[in-house]
């Protein structure tokens, strides 16, 4: 759905420059920001850093041997939606944490593209979180942005993680094999569906077509390596089966690892705060924490 590969490396905004959002007096704390970053491609992202919980060591200011996750959510999400805080406030005790929201959602400026280009806006994300001071960087993603994590590791080697988590994603573009999905294309593709999404949820969404067709997840997966990888997904995801996980898995060989969650739906809203946990420990291991 873009003119273009998301292939370039994105930047964030100058700090000099950063235009602060309207509820920046709002938030408690010194070391927690609101802000808005430069795309590569022009678009303006709206962005928030959660410093560690406390409890975690040296929490007063970021230093480069602490971990931070940049979360991807998942379509139709932003960064005040209640469901992406409470994943940013669970991982938080592990470490740092940074949200933003995806073009063409919340208060971020541009069209969604639905997994194309907003690899550009996590690498803006990841971008910032380096210049915040940190150097041990975990990407996190659920369902579209759980696609966009996958994507960005393979396209943006100059950024490599520490390690990469994908939370109910798709293997596979063009999936219409569940009644979910079908009213997802039905909102991206028809302008009914793109004014549904707008008033409706909150997403403006881009009217073109893919052109070309981005790199799929499942081909991307091989060139992350041999950044650690965790593939998670639930036995009873309405949006994408079985055969999802399983082909990224696959696609991952011994630098993947795969958890299939008893009981779990999809993406944020499925993932409990056992499973975040669990999620946060096998990140620090893999960073090296």
């Amino acid at each position: 759905m873009s003119s273009g590969p998301a292939g370039h490396v994105a930047r964030s905004t100058p700090s000099s420059t950063v235009r602060p959002h309207r509820e920046t007096n709002r938030m408690s704390g010194p070391a927690r920001k609101r802000t808005f970053l430069h795309t590569a491609d022009g678009v303006m992202i709206e962005a928030v850093y959660e410093p560690a919980a406390v409890g975690f060591p040296d929490t007063s200011r970021p230093a480069a041997g602490h971990l931070v996750f940049v979360m991807a959510h998942g379509f139709t999400g932003d960064v005040s939606r209640p469901h992406v805080r409470r994943i940013a406030r669970a991982l938080a005790r592990h470490g740092a944490v940074v949200t933003f929201s995806f073009r063409g959602h919340g208060a971020s400026g541009g069209r969604s593209t639905v997994g194309d280009r907003e690899v550009l806006d996590l690498a803006a994300a990841v971008d910032w979180a380096r210049g915040l001071g940190h150097t041990r960087v975990v990407t996190v993603g659920f369902s579209m942005g759980g696609s966009v994590v996958l994507r960005h590791a393979a396209l943006h080697r100059e950024q490599e993680p520490a390690a990469v988590v994908s939370v109910s994603a798709p293997a596979r573009w063009y999936y219409r094999g569940t009644a979910p999905m079908r009213r997802l294309h039905w909102l991206v593709t028809r302008p009914a569906g793109r004014l549904v999404g707008r008033y409706g949820f909150r997403t403006r969404i881009h009217h073109r077509d893919w052109d070309p067709v981005p790199l799929s997840p499942v081909e991307a997966v091989p060139r992350i390596a041999p950044t650690p990888l965790l593939v998670v997904h639930g036995d009873r995801d309405g949006y994408f089966p079985l055969d999802h996980p399983y082909m990224l898995a696959a696609a991952a060989g011994e630098h993947g690892e795969l958890w299939i969650e008893p009981g779990m739906g999809h993406a944020e809203h499925a993932t409990d705060e056992a499973l975040l946990a669990r999620i946060g420990d096998w990140a620090a291991g893999a960073a090296g924490i």
